[in-house]
């Protein structure tokens, strides 16, 4: 069974496989339809109302291009790092509260679900360890980014120099209206992420860039390399789930592993 999805245009490191799902190829209902008001979305999410029939089967329709279980998080747009070591991988229990995880088991599927949040995938350029995070605007100004990529290292042994990442699909810049509570989180503590907001001419109000500001994180750790991030998920509503957009909404996800 093919699935339609997004992959970065140049592999992150030999062997590690990307995916990034779009809202058509499931058997979901609207509002979680494939497109705006028809059938045959693949939400992935059990969370948000969908038809849980429905999510069962798009998880299994799902589960039958990849080399094993995701290993999906409970996400609370927090900080914490799910460690899937050689140890824990047999008995590492799905559903755990975290944010982002890393591995260097091969074959062992790491995931996160957005609808508009920031999906963000790591790896050391020599396979050695993988890592995905879920960038909502709090984990990522309260440093999810970092603890991530600390925890890579842990796995690969390798220094910053050595990671890339990619970024997936989420609101961009010209639909991220946010207010004083989130231009304060960044700005606050580094003028220099005044750059990746804009006024949008009501007082108190920005347009900020998400998927600049986790470039900005993600260079200012050493990363060698830091692509995507140019699908805007409010914009294009005929391939992404948006919850700014829709409220209603299903969830689309972005996956990673070694083969």
């Amino acid at each position: 069974m093919w699935i339609e999805s997004i992959t970065p245009d140049t592999a992150l490191a030999p062997g590690v496989q990307v995916r990034s799902t779009l809202r058509a190829g499931g058997v979901s209902q609207p509002p979680y339809g494939a497109t705006q008001g028809g059938a045959g979305g693949l939400n992935l999410a059990s969370h948000c109302g969908d038809d849980p029939l429905s999510v069962q089967e798009n998880r299994s329709r799902l589960r039958a291009v990849l080399p094993g279980d995701p290993h999906w998080m409970e996400q609370v747009h927090g900080t914490a790092v799910l460690e899937i070591d050689p140890v824990s991988v047999a008995a590492c229990p799905h559903g755990v509260r975290a944010d982002a995880a890393v591995t260097r088991e091969r074959r062992t599927v790491l995931a996160v679900m957005t609808a508009d949040c920031l999906p963000v995938v790591l790896a050391d350029q020599s396979a050695r360890a993988i890592g995905i995070a879920h960038a909502g605007w709090r984990g990522l100004a309260a440093g999810v980014l970092e603890n991530t990529v600390s925890a890579l290292l842990r796995h690969s042994g390798g220094q910053a120099a050595d990671c890339v990442a990619w970024l997936g699909p989420a609101i961009g810049p010209r639909q991220f209206e946010v207010g004083a509570d989130v231009w304060q989180a960044f700005t606050d503590r580094e003028a220099d992420l005044r750059a990746y907001f804009r006024p949008t001419g009501t007082e108190g109000k920005w347009w900020a860039d998400l998927a600049g500001l986790a470039r900005h994180r993600l260079r200012g750790l050493g990363l060698a390399r830091v692509e995507g991030g140019q699908w805007c998920t409010v914009e294009d509503a005929d391939r992404f789930y948006s919850y700014r957009r829709d409220r209603v909404t299903g969830r689309m996800a972005t996956l990673v592993w070694i083969d």
